[in-house]
């Protein structure tokens, strides 16, 4: 059938209108890979957060997490921004900020710490590393420790509990491998922590790979104390014992992943504390893929 010479430009200017939508289709839902799930801790991409934390979100969205862990709270901000301008720029990016790193915290400025973190909308208050300077890094054995022992650092995680749940929040302790270590009473500091933390106001955010670096086993922690890890930190470990990204190691996060109801879980991240073959940009695009293919959701 011949074309009408009359319809030939209306084509031709329809095909033009199409291809300028499709060129101008936003690139988050282009780049996305397929259905976003999951959260990322944003150490993982701390350098990039204080450069550029919008343009660092940005890839965040388009690597298809939907919720954010933040690691950059100084002087009442986040990541340079106000905790209300924070919670705005996640809004825009449609991340949900569900906790919040807060390895600065004292009980002198818990309290404003508390109040920054409901502007920004975070739900959990997470103590990273003993805090008020009980924690240490060993340089010259790249060793991580503490001080003060287990029975100090529950008094402080109850008394830092009970001023969260007040505010409403909840506030989750979070671990390295040294809490696997017996303190100098003789107390495993994580199984102290566990057993004399009040649960109605300290849970913990249990982080995979270090208690695999530790040597222990998550899901024998879970049957031991079920219900108390509210968060999980997921990144893997390859055949050197560094971080690596989800999926490109050897621990079983599907054994592990099998029991998340005994677990209490009800969030998980993303996080790789350094990169050794890929950059923070590329280790959060496979970890999201590794993911989906483990089972998470």
């Amino acid at each position: 059938m011949k074309i009408s010479k009359f319809l030939k430009p209306v084509l031709a200017l329809s095909a033009f209108f199409a291809v300028t939508l499709l060129a101008f289709k936003p690139i988050e839902k282009q780049q996305a890979p397929g259905k976003p799930f999951g959260g990322l801790a944003l150490y993982t991409v701390r350098d990039l957060m204080t450069k550029d934390a919008r343009a660092t979100l940005q890839k965040v969205a388009q690597a298809g997490y939907v919720n954010v862990e933040s690691a950059g709270y100084n002087n009442g901000k986040f990541y340079n921004l106000s905790p209300a301008d924070f919670k705005a720029l996640l809004d825009e990016m449609k991340l949900t900020p569900i906790s919040a790193h807060q390895g600065t915290v004292t009980f002198d400025n818990i309290d404003q710490q508390i109040a920054d973190l409901k502007t920004a909308g975070f739900k959990y208050f997470v103590v990273p590393v003993p805090p008020m300077g009980l924690f240490y890094y060993d340089a010259a054995n790249k060793k991580l420790g503490m001080k003060g022992g287990a029975k100090n650092l529950a008094d402080i995680l109850n008394k830092l509990g009970a001023k969260c749940k007040a505010g409403g929040l909840e506030l989750l302790y979070h671990n390295h491998d040294f809490e696997f270590s017996k303190d100098e009473e003789g107390n495993v500091v994580l199984d102290y922590l566990l057993e004399h933390c009040d649960k109605s106001i300290v849970n913990f955010q249990m982080d995979l790979y270090w208690v695999t670096k530790a040597g222990q086993d998550p899901v024998a922690y879970f049957k031991r104390y079920p219900g108390r890890f509210k968060i999980w930190h997921v990144k893997d470990m390859d055949d050197q014992g560094r971080f690596a990204p989800v999926g490109n190691g050897h621990i079983d996060f599907k054994r592990i992943l099998a029991e998340k109801k005994l677990s209490g879980m009800l969030y998980y991240y993303v996080e790789q504390d350094a990169t050794f073959n890929e950059t923070p940009e590329e280790a959060i695009v496979i970890s999201h893929k590794g993911l989906e293919k483990i089972g998470f959701k």
